[in-house]
């Protein structure tokens, strides 16, 4: 079997996502107002985003499944991105900006 790399991985967790979006807007198109008063609520739970905790591997499908049902999905490259930073231990805070260049001295021209 060949290896998985975090581009995979992360598209294959887009893709369960969006799977579990359908049947979430099923059961709205069934029942109005499910997804507001009872999915979305049970889901924050489960993603534990009002925790002040660092985030998990364990938490990344709800917290994918939470961007799914916004109006901007995840970007795969930014799935990616995190899914590298969870497996290799490092934070998920975004980086600081990088420091600006020092400014070059001026040289006289030459006339």
């Amino acid at each position: 079997m060949a290896d998985l790399t975090t581009q995979q991985l992360a598209g294959i967790l887009l893709g369960i996502a969006r799977a579990q979006q359908a049947i979430i807007d099923a059961m709205e198109n069934s029942k109005a107002g499910f997804k507001s008063t009872h999915f979305r609520p049970m889901l924050e739970t489960a993603s534990r985003i009002r925790s002040n905790r660092a985030e998990t591997l364990a938490e990344l499908p709800c917290r994918l499944l939470l961007q799914m049902l916004g109006r901007n999905g995840p970007d795969l490259e930014q799935v990616a991105k995190e899914l590298e930073a969870l497996l290799s231990g490092q934070p998920l805070t975004p980086a600081a900006p990088a420091a600006p260049a020092p400014p070059q001295p001026i040289r006289p021209r030459s006339i």
